[in-house]
Parts: C-alpha cells; structure tokens; sequence
C-alpha cells in the first residue's frame, strides 16, 4: 500500500474527522446482530390468492416432486429421525411470490445433514402439495430493511457529532407460504402460527 499524501494540517484534520465518522459507521453495522434485527417489525401484506373453502375443494392440487436432487455423502443422524418425519409430511398450501408477482419460485432444500439437496419449482397462486419442509423453507424467506435514524451519536475527539445511526427498521417477507384451507386445523407449519 502506498503511504498516505502530504497535505495541510487543516486538511489532515478534515481528514481525520472523516476518518473518524467512517470507524463509527463500521461499528455500528458491526454491532447490528440478528437478535436485534429480528426484532424489527414485520411488515404485514395481504394474500395475493384469496379463495374460498369451495373453490379450494373443487381447484386440483398439484402434488410436486423435487425436480433435480444431489446426494449427500454425510450419514443421517438417526436422533432427528422423529423431525425427519414429521417434515417430510406433505401439506397442502398455496406459494405467493411477494417480489416478483406471478414468478415461480424456485428453491433448493436440505432440511437435514445427510439427506440431498433438493430443488424445487413451486408454481404460485395455485394450490400445491408438497413436504412440509418445503413450505417452511419459502415461509423463511425474507429480508431486512436497514436505515439511518437521524439521532446524533457520540462526539469524537473534535467534538464533532455524527448524526444517524443504522438500525433494521422492519422485515420484509419476500416469499410467502399460507395454509390451503385456513378454516381447517392445521398444524402446517409448527410455532409460526399454522
């Protein structure tokens, strides 16, 4: 690396300020963990596929089967077998594509050591059946929406104030798996509320 250039005292002082601020930066994103950014907020969206229990009766499931798979060289731990099973049960569930309205999504699956690797081509706004496995790993997909809060955080050594701090100001879902039926009893997906 090349050293640093020659400039004025005033200049190395602007310098350093800069220098200063941008070091606070880093900390603060460093310091953004995943505890606090779950703490954000979930923005709520309504279901892009609104239909009854009758026209979800008489609309054909379509039963998906992973379209391309890789083997795992890693031997099963036989202590998961029970939530093997209970994930590999097939639920009937309708997929939205929340980013890209109408897009199907395609997604890659290994719930557990030891098992392949799984693609899938989930069509959205239809009626689907598939392992269960499935429908949480596009329930899990969403993301973070970080911004700067104008609040002055602490003065450096000038006595220059940085203003604004980064802070994980909501999750956004960018895929979304709903229950079928959402009047039947359905324990489609565990403690997140199916």
């Amino acid at each position: 690396m090349s050293d640093k250039p020659k400039v004025s005292s005033q200049s190395q002082k602007e310098l350093d300020k800069v220098d200063a601020q941008f070091q606070q930066f880093n900390e603060q994103v460093n310091n953004l963990t995943s505890d606090s950014m779950n703490a954000a907020p979930a923005e709520t969206t309504e279901p892009q596929t609104k239909l009854s229990s009758r026209e979800i009766a008489k609309k054909d499931v379509i039963h998906l089967k992973p379209r391309s798979s890789i083997s795992s060289r890693e031997p099963f731990n036989e202590k998961f077998r029970e939530d093997y099973n209970f994930a590999k049960e097939y639920v009937t569930f309708i997929a939205e594509n929340l980013e890209c309205i109408g897009q199907t999504i395609d997604v890659w699956t290994k719930p557990f050591p030891g098992l392949p690797a799984q693609w899938w081509e989930v069509p959205v706004n239809r009626v689907v059946s598939a392992p269960r496995y499935v429908a949480e790993r596009i329930k899990g997909c969403n993301y973070h929406v970080l911004s700067m809060v104008e609040r002055p955080s602490s003065a450096d050594q000038y006595g220059n104030t940085m203003v604004g701090t980064m802070i994980a100001s909501s999750k956004k879902q960018r895929l979304d798996a709903q229950p079928a039926d959402p009047t039947r009893k359905s324990i489609f997906m565990g403690a997140s509320g199916f």
